[in-house]
Parts: C-alpha cells; structure tokens; sequence
C-alpha cells in the first residue's frame, strides 16, 4: 500500500498515522473530515467524523467547528483528503493533517469504523474493485 499511496500523493498535506489519530481522537479537540462520496460515507466511517464529500464549498468550511487542534482529513487511500485539505491549506486554515492510507489503512489496522447509526461494522465501501485489492480487514461493499 505505501508504494500506492507514494506514488499518488505529493506529501502536500502532512500525513498522520492511523495510531495518532486513535490518541487525539481520545484526547483532543479534533475535527474529522469524511472527504469521501456520500454513498461511501453511508456505508461506514471513523466515528466522529463530519461528512463533506469531495469537493465541499468554502460555506461548508466555514461552518466547520472553530478553533480545534486539527482538522484531519480522510478518504478511501488519502488521495481526495489530500486535494481537499490543500484547499484548506489554500484558505490558510491551519493544522490540516490527512490520514495516512485512508479508511483502508485505518480499517486494515483493525479500528473501527461506524454505520450510520453510530454501531460498529465490519463494512466499508471499498471505492471499485481495483481499489478494493487494499482493503484487507473489512467486509467490501461497492
């Protein structure tokens, strides 16, 4: 997976472990953004997280929770958390952070993840079947 996530993203967002976000999300005053589809979120997402899809406005920014410690973004592998969070980045918002390997790598690390109705599951939408190959440790949903 790393050689994957290397050769997609140019490192333009500082990258957190899977294991750190564990600990702020215990600890800290953390925004977690869900960058993923709505069909993807809807399956499964890390607990906490607040749904903006891809491409989410600068309203949708600007209605995010004040002053929090970072603001760590996600996706399937880190590939659209990294564009949006150059957004943000580009809006000079401070303290962006995108999860290093995604949902995928959290999931595969054994975290859990949520339905929509706040339960744990095993699910989790793994994009395509292409990308699908890196989800180890879920039950894939398409």
């Amino acid at each position: 997976m790393n050689i994957l996530i290397d050769s997609l993203n140019k490192e333009s967002v500082p990258y957190i472990s899977a294991e750190e976000l564990e600990w702020r999300l215990a600890s800290e005053n953390i925004v977690l953004l869900d960058t993923r589809s709505k069909a993807e979120y809807d399956v499964s997402h890390i607990a906490t997280a607040i749904y903006v899809g891809e491409k989410p406005s600068e309203e949708i920014i600007r209605n995010l929770p004040k002053n929090p410690e970072a603001i760590i973004l996600y996706c399937s592998l880190g590939v659209r958390s990294e564009d949006v969070g150059e957004q943000l980045l580009d809006m000079e918002i401070e303290n962006v952070y995108n999860l290093y390997g995604g949902i995928f790598h959290w999931k595969n690390q054994g975290k859990t993840v949520v339905s929509p109705s706040g339960e744990a599951t095993e699910k989790v939408h793994a994009y395509s079947k292409i990308w699908g190959v890196w989800l180890k440790n879920a039950e894939k949903v398409y």
